[in-house]
């Protein structure tokens, strides 16, 4: 048994004071000194923590002793150690950003897809009428997906209101939706079935329950987390490295930030070459006079940011890139 636990969780449920409540829920984690990000929103409660044994079940038994965070679903990691430096718990519109906020337009807490255990996932996910979706965005399915799904070019979940034509033809199949810990598919099962999908399944629990149930099998390459850790293995029945390093083509599941800061784009970089370019994405980054000094992870904490933001690096990097080219 290892010394410390990552709980993932969410609930969608009515939060008329979550502002307020964010702010007692973040005077708590202080408390316990649990670390973590955490987003209270008018739609519900999203989180990720990680701590000792004892300081989660704490974190646990303080949300359940509120009515309405009550049987949450709770995905456990055993770490080494903690996956994050510092506590965060903040209030926000939504607990997954989709841009859609009018309840009218898209409520899971109303309708969602029909959710799927690992087994159930399993004996459907190869039948010729069955389509498997990623909704996650472009960072994550580089790093692992599962065998045969279908995924989109979107760099934040809140694209995905505007891919939904590319899926009008896939509305007589059977639909199955997945994610890391299953929040992204309660909006996008939602969105689906409101659009005229009639048959819209989602994994339930996300990837990170269904490795737990089945072993992960045909998941291909890691699962990319919003934590210290980046990636994990999830697959024990039959792995495989699907990603790449961007330089030279290498397998392998290592993900940084480009040492320069003023790229600090997210991708994949395996040893040697990062060890080559100083933790860089190109040689005109790692000659840059900001450039950070690289430990072998390319994790960098920033103030009191204890994750990356890989939507923001993306969108950072690919906007220099188009002022060098034009």
């Amino acid at each position: 048994m290892k010394p410390f636990r990552t709980l993932l969780f969410y609930k969608y449920v009515q939060v008329d004071d979550a502002e307020e409540f964010a702010a007692r829920l973040l005077e708590f984690c202080r408390e316990i000194s649990i670390k973590g990000r955490l987003i209270v929103a008018p739609e519900g409660l999203n989180g990720t923590v990680s701590g000792t044994p004892e300081q989660c079940q704490r974190l646990v038994d303080f949300l359940e002793a509120d009515p309405r965070f009550g049987g949450i679903d709770y995905k456990t990691d055993e770490v080494d150690e903690p996956s994050f430096q510092k506590i965060f718990v903040r209030f926000k519109p939504e607990i997954v950003h989709s841009g859609l906020r009018d309840p009218e337009q898209i409520n899971p807490m109303k309708e969602t897809g029909i959710h799927l255990k690992g087994a159930d996932f399993l004996q459907l996910k190869d039948q010729e009428d069955v389509v498997i979706l990623d909704v996650r965005s472009n960072y994550e399915h580089q790093l692992g997906k599962f065998k045969n799904a279908i995924t989109l070019d979107m760099e934040n979940f809140r694209e995905f209101p505007g891919k939904l034509a590319e899926l009008e033809h896939l509305k007589d199949k059977k639909v199955i939706t997945y994610c890391t810990g299953g929040i992204k598919c309660e909006k996008a099962s939602a969105l689906l079935l409101q659009q005229g999908f009639k048959q819209v399944f989602q994994l339930e629990g996300g990837i990170i329950k269904y490795a737990a149930e089945t072993g992960g099998r045909d998941f291909e390459g890691q699962c990319y987390v919003f934590d210290n850790r980046i990636a994990v293995a999830v697959n024990t029945v039959n792995p495989v490295t699907i990603s790449r390093c961007r330089i030279c083509g290498t397998p392998t599941a290592r993900m940084v930030n480009c040492a320069n800061p003023e790229c600090n784009d997210h991708f994949v970089l395996c040893e040697p070459c990062g060890d080559q370019l100083h933790g860089c994405c190109s040689a005109a980054c790692a000659a840059h006079p900001r450039r950070r000094t690289y430990d072998g992870t390319g994790y960098y904490q920033k103030g009191e940011q204890s994750f990356v933001n890989p939507a923001a690096a993306h969108k950072r990097a690919f906007n220099r890139r188009r002022q060098e080219e034009a």
